[in-house]
């Protein structure tokens, strides 16, 4: 009988390797709930994913996190708990075919045995729509219980349907001191064959690892190797933890995220935060032009007429890097983020903007005046069109007595400066007024 970390055979698109052989992060997994670090906002006692574990009763998920965040780990503590059968599937190898051949064992399996069947899908979000849809029958039926794996937002890339049959857990990056409890758990187990791993080199590689058993894991193994026999140094985990790229993925939601956190910061004028949130996706590997967009955007939604010239400092940041690219044209994009930071603030061009859009939508579009009509085309006299205008310029302050906006909106304001605008308050309210007495 299939049972976890004893298939008969190796799973489909995998390499089956004995896990008292593999590396250290896999040698690392608990095999209960008791083991696991971290996830205590889903794992928590008494909670429904927790319950449903210890009970041997669990549903089909979709366990959404970061990597070296416990999704592989926790589907087999799932499925061990269950007493089930555990079939794993990596959907970058898996197609159609693998996941007949699954459903056919799981079927084969309930009718001789009655043994459940787990089905472990690794990233799930590379199965495409009609992939995805093969395993809606087995799912529904309860052939099989699937947990999904992926990295990416599954609101994003995992079809409706397969969400509506499945819970979504979103797993968090472990806090340094999980992945440091993790580090010294190894240690205790005699697993770094150095003399000594000092409490400072665990720190570094804790912190470092952004929340990733699997990283730490690897680099504490791999600097223990370096080291051995000798005592590791700082300077081992270093040169281990430098083999480990930046956490950004420019595809997923942290795309999203990351640039949300930058137009935030800018609009609180915090220059630091704001080159904090540049620099992780430059180094993340964003594309610098969407970021200049964002900024060109910004700079009329956030600063507007509270300071003009920062929109011409993000077109001219945009133009840079279309001029320049990287990596010099980071060196721009700095200098108008900080711009952008400590300009003063103004959203009353998009406050203005909302209401005058509330306003025609509820209403709908009146006619301008007759006057202010287009007179350019032939006929347009004899429909009345232009007739009778009264240009601004053939008076003092370039002010008409007669109104622009249509018949019964003559009253109607759209914008108020708010109080970084004084200058701009103090013109608008003079214009008003002598437009009132003309």
């Amino acid at each position: 009988m299939e049972r976890l970390f004893e298939p008969p055979e190796a799973p489909r698109g995998r390499t089956s390797v004995p896990p008292e052989e593999g590396p250290l992060a896999v040698r690392m997994r608990p095999a209960s709930l008791d083991g696991f670090v971290g996830q205590g906002h889903i794992l928590a006692p008494g909670s429904a994913l927790r319950a449903a574990i210890e009970e041997g009763s669990p549903h089909s998920m979709v366990l959404y996190g970061p990597p070296g965040s416990g999704k592989t780990t926790l589907a087999r503590i799932v499925a061990a708990r269950a007493h089930a059968a555990f079939e794993e599937a990596s959907a970058v190898e898996a197609g159609k075919a693998e996941v007949a051949a699954v459903l056919e064992r799981a079927s084969h399996r309930r009718s001789t045995s009655g043994e459940p069947t787990i089905f472990f899908l690794d990233e799930i979000h590379r199965f495409n729509k009609a992939q995805q849809d093969t395993l809606l029958p087995a799912v529904e039926e309860g052939l099989v219980t699937l947990i999904g794996a992926t990295t990416e937002n599954p609101y994003f890339e995992v079809n409706s349907a397969l969400l509506s049959r499945t819970q979504i857990y979103e797993l968090h990056p472990l806090s340094s001191e999980e992945v440091l409890t993790l580090l010294h758990r190894a240690l205790e187990r005699g697993e770094c064959q150095a003399a000594e791993v000092p409490d400072d080199v665990l720190r570094f590689i804790a912190g470092r690892a952004g929340g990733d058993a699997r990283a730490a894991l690897t680099a504490l193994e791999l600097a223990c190797r370096t080291a051995a026999p000798a005592r590791v140094t700082l300077e081992h985990a270093e040169d281990a933890m430098q083999r480990r790229a930046l956490l950004y993925d420019k595809d997923a939601d942290q795309h999203y995220d990351y640039i949300s956190a930058w137009i935030k910061a800018t609009r609180a004028s915090d220059p630091d935060a704001s080159l904090y949130y540049l620099t992780v996706m430059l180094e993340g590997g964003e594309d610098p032009r969407f970021i200049a967009r964002r900024m060109v955007v910004l700079a009329s939604e956030d600063v507007g007429n509270a300071d003009p010239r920062a929109l011409e400092m993000a077109v001219a940041a945009a133009h840079a890097v279309e001029h320049v690219g990287l990596p010099e044209c980071r060196y721009n994009l700095a200098q108008a983020a900080i711009y952008l930071s400590l300009a003063p603030k103004s959203d009353a061009a998009k406050r203005a903007l909302g209401a005058a859009t509330a306003h025609v939508r509820e209403h709908g579009a009146q006619m301008p005046p007759e006057y202010l009509r287009s007179a350019a085309y032939p006929g347009a006299k004899k429909l009345g069109r232009g007739q009778g205008y009264d240009s601004p310029h053939a008076h003092e302050g370039h002010l008409s007595a007669q109104p622009v906006m249509p018949q019964g909106l003559e009253d109607q304001r759209f914008y108020e400066p708010d109080a970084a605008e004084d200058e701009l308050a103090r013109r608008l309210e003079s214009l008003r007024d002598r437009r009132r007495r003309l």
